[in-house]
């Protein structure tokens, strides 16, 4: 009786055991998100999958090969626009956010301290539902580090937490690769759980200080935990 209940136990384990393999391997399998700009580009030049939104002034920007990829180049003059693109997936699953950028030239005054200096010539910023936005800025005079909360009137109720990851000239005109670990970044910035994402935005401002901005963004990559 006692071998017959454990052949039972046994069979019952090795039964879980197989019916969970789809979803470890899944699990184990899970890749990278990248939204790059590889897809063909619409008769305005934006490229497939991201939606263009001009703020004020006029938006100037490119789709261009830099070492076997493409990168999207902005330039504003007096402007604020970005493109974004909407996406859906658990920041549990996918806490970290890797890009590259490298900016050519900052908005000469930009400070985000400041509601009348708020430019930064490279912003990404990812939208969470609740309304709810993690925006990482290079500005041109705030320190790295910096917290702060949007200054400029947006046009949706949406609460924006700004981090400055760069400052000022000294790795301008090279490619920077920046890495963060959004689940973590949520938590600390507003002191509450993470819902899901669901898009991300690269913004480009120089309206307030009437200066120009540039900056080359490649990919955006969300990675799984590891």
């Amino acid at each position: 009786m006692i071998k017959e209940s454990r052949k039972i136990g046994l069979f019952i384990f090795v039964f879980l055991l197989i019916a969970n393999i789809p979803s470890l391997l899944f699990s184990a399998d899970k890749r990278p998100v990248i939204l790059g700009f590889e897809g063909a580009l619409s008769d305005e030049g934006v490229p497939a999958g991201w939606k263009l939104k001009e703020r004020s002034g006029k938006a100037e920007y490119r789709v261009l090969m830099d070492g076997g990829e493409k990168v999207l180049f902005f330039r504003g003059m007096d402007a604020s626009f970005s493109m974004e693109r909407k996406i859906k997936l658990d920041v549990r699953e996918y806490p970290y956010i890797k890009w590259r950028w490298k900016v050519m030239l900052l908005p000469e005054g930009g400070d985000v301290r400041y509601r009348g200096k708020n430019d930064q010539a490279a912003q990404v910023i990812v939208l969470f539902d609740r309304g709810r936005a993690i925006s990482y800025i290079w500005d041109t005079t705030a320190p790295e580090g910096a917290i702060m909360e949007e200054s400029v009137p947006w046009p949706f109720s949406i609460k924006i937490k700004v981090l400055v990851v760069k400052s000022g000239v000294e790795d301008i005109r090279q490619w920077i690769i920046m890495r963060r670990n959004i689940y973590e970044d949520y938590k600390r910035l507003f002191n509450e759980e993470p819902g899901v994402i669901k898009g991300v935005r690269i913004q480009i401002n120089s309206q307030h200080t009437g200066t120009i901005g540039e900056a080359f963004f490649g990919s955006i990559i969300f990675e799984p935990a590891q």
